[in-house]
């Protein structure tokens, strides 16, 4: 039976590969973006109380009331910013299934879509699914930093989108005030919409600020915020995440959602709204894994690897060029199964596989485990 495939350039991610490589070879991973330790037993017991409670049936299809209110309250905490529980938040499975909605739900063919490379590996496939032109913009090692001329330089009347990150997953930066009120200025009196995929919120470092789009009344206004509770709280299997967004757009919103996941798992909603209601359970996570990352680069410093501090997420990204100068995808590789320690080639996430000889690291690991890692990196 032949067939013609909507996506004829996606093969296995990076992430299977990867993994699977690590697996293989007996290799720490710090490959794939998720933590090697638990959850917090507290929240582990909301949801199985949850679950003893009866709450077990489909959840409301925008979400546990609960829960949507916890999400409005840690947003008016944390940025004096308001959204309706009701008709502005929707929960979700997790944030790539909001992303993909989003861009569902507003995306068609001929539109095109701004996007900064590297970037998560989502983005461009849901756009293409539509039928539309995905405009990516390239960052440049070690700073990816946004020039915004370029940015208005590529915005046409077929832009419909354009997807921000930060903190930004794969390189560790984070967006300043600055950028916002660029992307702001740059969107005023025109009909973009903006994606802010803010999962990694609650980590960031060196008394930094997270700049929410919902910070900016004119961006919040036209704007999508996704955010992601695997992140936040150390268990991204259970793919519970949310979105945020002015009514008009959340209506649209649901018109996919409801009939790509309608719902999504209960007793966590349910454990989540309660384990939510102490800020602390988020306020504390920058430190958290601020102690992780200073630990892993203390450990590394004296080694051939180059870097600059991530500014937030779990990811560091460390430069080869001087170890070097084979392809990053085939030092990763080499990395993993003769040193015993897997990676990501940042190249993959890139525009053409532009190749800044970086691998990025995920340090969302126990301490023994970095230190181990450490001293591999250390040997080479």
């Amino acid at each position: 039976m032949k067939h013609i495939s909507k996506l004829p350039n996606v093969g296995t991610t990076i992430f299977t590969v990867m993994s699977a490589l690590a697996n293989q070879h007996g290799a720490i991973n710090l490959s794939q973006g998720f933590p090697n330790f638990h959850s917090d037993p507290q929240l582990m017991d909301f949801v199985n109380q949850a679950m003893r409670s009866g709450y077990n049936q489909y959840a409301p299809m925008p979400g546990n009331l609960e829960l949507t209110k916890a999400i409005a309250n840690k947003f008016a905490l944390l940025y004096n910013s308001s959204y309706h529980p009701e008709t502005e938040i929707t929960v979700t499975a997790g944030a790539t299934q909001a992303i993909f909605t989003i861009i569902s739900a507003f995306i068609k063919p001929e539109d095109e879509v701004i996007i900064f490379k590297p970037a998560y590996d989502c983005y461009q496939p849901a756009i293409e699914l539509q039928g539309a032109k995905t405009i990516s913009i390239q960052l440049n090692a070690p700073n990816y930093k946004i020039d915004w001329n370029t940015v208005k330089e590529q915005i046409t009347s077929k832009t419909k989108m354009i997807i921000i990150n930060t903190p930004h997953n794969p390189s560790g930066s984070v967006l300043a005030e600055a950028d916002l009120l660029q992307l702001q200025e740059l969107t005023k009196d025109t009909n973009i919409i903006v994606l802010s995929d803010e999962v990694y919120e609650h980590i960031i470092f060196d008394e930094e600020k997270h700049q929410s789009v919902c910070l900016f009344p004119a961006l919040k206004a036209r704007s999508f915020i996704t955010a992601s509770f695997g992140k936040t709280f150390h268990n991204t299997g259970w793919k519970m995440g949310y979105c945020c967004a002015p009514k008009e757009l959340m209506a649209e919103f649901r018109k996919v959602h409801q009939f790509n996941v309608f719902s999504v798992n209960h007793p966590m909603q349910k454990g989540l709204a309660d384990y939510l209601k102490e800020p602390n359970n988020y306020l504390e996570l920058s430190s958290f894994f601020q102690e992780k990352r200073d630990l892993f680069l203390s450990c590394i410093k004296d080694s051939r690897f180059k870097y600059k501090p991530a500014k937030g997420t779990y990811f560091q990204v460390l430069d080869f060029s001087e170890i070097t100068s084979e392809y990053d995808i085939d030092f990763a590789k080499r990395l993993t199964v003769e040193n015993g320690l897997a990676s990501i080639p940042l190249s993959v996430f890139n525009d053409n596989n532009k190749d800044d000889k970086v691998l990025r690291f995920c340090f969302a690991k126990t301490k023994d485990t970095l230190k181990q890692a450490a001293a591999i990196l250390n040997k080479i």
